[in-house]
């Protein structure tokens, strides 16, 4: 286990939000802003900001405009965690296995996140956000980052996500990837991570360490 990290994806995997997201960016992208894209929320996921508004909203005062609603959003929305995560970064802490969050979200929503949910950084011992990394998920970057972060080889982390670019980002990366059928359905995710949970309640490390890819 000394050799061992595990990186997290932060919404649908840690924090009860990505409905909240699907939400906002069906609005923006199929009511407000109308992008002529099916499912533009799922399509969006895992994508940093900057890279979905130059990708989809290349209007300068348009990208002001929904920077402007998110921020608003974030501000005001609930951030609680899954059943079951504090559990196992508790047991993750006790075998001494170290933890990174890697996400799209920006700094200003994560300190949010950190001021509402007491004691939650403390199990991290790295946060990257999408102020370290210039390629989002699917591009591995995130997850290899964030591994030399925690002094850990991708090769013995193991990477927990919900969402296709993630779970894509962590299997590009070398690292165990888990998927969790938080966001997406078991069928959905099927072959797309090397072990699929319904949730991250059903995780442990001995159940981490027994998923390992060989």
């Amino acid at each position: 286990m000394e050799t061992t990290g595990v990186l997290f994806d932060l919404d649908g995997v840690l924090v009860d939000t990505e409905g909240l997201y699907s939400k906002f960016w069906t609005e923006i992208g199929e009511n407000r802003y109308p992008r002529g894209i099916e499912d533009f929320a799922n399509v969006i996921k895992g994508n940093t900001l900057e890279v979905i508004l130059s990708t989809h909203f290349p209007d300068k005062e348009m990208q002001d405009k929904i920077v402007s609603e998110l921020k608003e959003y974030e501000a005001a929305m609930p951030y609680e965690l899954f059943a079951g995560a504090e559990r196992l970064l508790i047991r993750l802490r006790e075998a001494h296995i170290p933890c990174a969050i890697v996400t799209s979200s920006g700094p200003v929503k994560m300190g949010m996140l950190f001021d509402r949910i007491a004691g939650f950084r403390d199990y991290f011992s790295a946060v990257l956000t999408d102020a370290d990394i210039t390629r989002s998920k699917p591009d591995p970057q995130g997850y290899l980052l964030a591994a030399k972060a925690i002094d850990r080889e991708i090769g013995n982390c193991f990477v927990i996500e919900d969402s296709f670019a993630g779970m894509a980002a962590g299997m590009a990366s070398g690292a165990t990837t888990i998927g969790l059928a938080t966001t997406n359905s078991r069928a959905a995710i099927a072959g797309r991570a090397h072990a699929i949970f319904d949730s991250i309640a059903d995780l442990t490390p001995e159940v981490l360490f027994a998923s390992r890819k060989h």
